[in-house]
C-alpha cells in the first residue's frame, strides 16, 4: 500500500470506529454487557488504536501524493490560518469550561446556553473542525488533505451523531437545548435565537487560547517541522 493509501485507510478506520462504537446500535449493547465505565475505556482504547497509527502514517509520509494547491506564499492567508487556530483553540478550551449537556457523560438536566454555547452547540467539535480547515489551507498535498480533512469530518459527523444520541437518551430537555442553539457556528446569534452579552465573553478560554497559539508559533518548527510564520 502506498503512503496516501495508508493515510486514507487509517483515517477511515478512525472515523468509522469512533462513530460506530458510539452508535445507537452498538453503544447500548456494549454498556449492557460491560457497564458504562468499561465502555468508555473500550471506546478510548479503540479510538487511540486507530488515531495513533493515523498520526504515525502521516508523520512518516507528510506531503505525500499529488499537490492539489499551494497557498503558503499568500501572506494574508497565513494570518487567517493563525486567526482560525486561535479561534479553534479558544473554542476547544471553552468546551471544557462551559457546562454542556451535549458532551459525553454530562448530566441530563436543562442548561441555559451561555458563552461559547451561544456560538455553537458543540464548541469542541467546532474547534476541531477549524483546526483541520486551517491546516488544509497550508497543506495541499493529497496525503495531507486526507489527514487534515479527518478533523472537520469528525467535527461535523461527531456533532450530528452526538445530537441524535442525546435526543434518544435525554429527550425533551435536549430538544429544547437544540432549539436554543445551533450546529452551524454563529447561526443562533444571527437568527436571533440568542443574544450575545458581555458576560458571555469566555475570557479564561481566550487567555488560554492565546497562550496555546503563541506556544504553537514558537514550538511548531521543533515539534512538527516547518515555519508557521513563513
Amino acid at each position: 500500500m502506498n503512503a496516501v493509501g495508508a493515510i486514507a485507510l487509517w483515517a477511515f478506520l478512525f472515523l468509522a470506529t469512533h462513530l460506530g462504537i458510539s452508535s445507537g446500535y452498538v453503544r447500548p449493547r456494549v454498556i449492557a454487557t460491560v457497564g458504562e465505565q468499561p465502555y468508555r475505556a473500550v471506546y478510548s482504547l479503540v479510538s487511540l488504536a486507530t488515531f495513533i497509527p493515523l498520526v504515525i502514517a502521516f508523520a512518516h509520509h507528510r506531503h505525500a501524493g499529488a499537490m492539489l494547491w499551494y497557498l503558503r506564499d499568500v501572506a494574508p492567508l497565513r494570518w487567517l490560518v493563525w486567526l482560525l487556530m486561535l479561534l479553534a483553540l479558544t473554542l476547544m478550551v471553552a468546551s471544557l469550561i462551559n457546562p454542556n449537556p451535549a458532551t459525553m457523560g454530562a448530566p441530563a438536566g436543562a442548561v441555559a446556553p451561555r458563552g461559547a454555547l451561544k456560538i455553537a452547540r458543540h464548541p469542541g467539535f467546532t474547534g476541531l473542525g477549524l483546526f483541520g480547515v486551517a491546516h488544509l489551507m497550508m497543506n495541499g498535498w493529497l496525503g495531507d488533505v486526507i489527514f487534515f480533512a479527518t478533523f472537520p469530518a469528525l467535527g461535523v459527523l461527531g456533532a450530528m451523531h452526538q445530537d441524535r444520541r442525546k435526543l434518544r437518551e435525554i429527550g425533551a430537555s435536549y430538544r429544547n437545548f437544540m432549539e436554543q442553539t445551533s450546529l452551524v457556528p454563529g447561526q443562533a446569534l444571527m437568527s436571533g435565537k440568542q443574544r450575545w452579552e458581555a458576560g458571555d465573553i469566555p475570557w479564561r478560554a481566550i487567555l488560554i487560547g492565546v497562550v496555546l497559539t503563541a506556544a504553537l508559533v514558537v514550538f511548531h518548527p521543533y515539534v512538527f517541522g516547518g515555519n508557521p510564520l513563513g
